[in-house]
């Protein structure tokens, strides 16, 4: 009797700790998404301002205002904040990818096959 009442809590342990690494792992992969989409804004913003005199006005969203500005000023800013984005993203792939490992070490030291149901 004790013996299976061990193997019952150990194996509720080992599916809440898995669930937790996917949990994990798919909010880190949900991030990644956010951030390429906002990379490709700003991305997709450089290059229709880039033709564009320098002293055209343009408007910009800071902290949900609207601000007018020249072309000349938004361009550095939106370079910036895309370099800013470029690293946040492979901070954020690089997490995803220690976590797999760490996952990948769990399940072989726990000797643990994940069943598709």
């Amino acid at each position: 009797m004790y013996v299976e009442v061990t193997d019952s809590f150990l194996r509720t342990d080992l599916q809440l700790q898995y669930t937790t690494y996917k949990n994990t792992l798919q909010q880190i992969a949900q991030k990644i998404g956010d951030v390429e989409q906002e990379a490709e804004e700003h991305k997709l913003v450089l290059e229709t301002l880039d033709p564009l005199p320098a002293d055209r006005k343009c408007f910009r969203m800071i902290n949900g205002v609207l601000v007018e500005r020249t072309v000349e000023d938004v361009i550095p800013a939106l370079k910036t904040n895309a370099e800013g984005l470029k690293k946040v993203l492979n901070d954020l792939v690089k997490q995803y990818q220690n976590k797999q490992e760490e996952l990948d070490k769990w399940k072989k030291k726990n000797n643990v096959q994940v069943v598709q149901s």
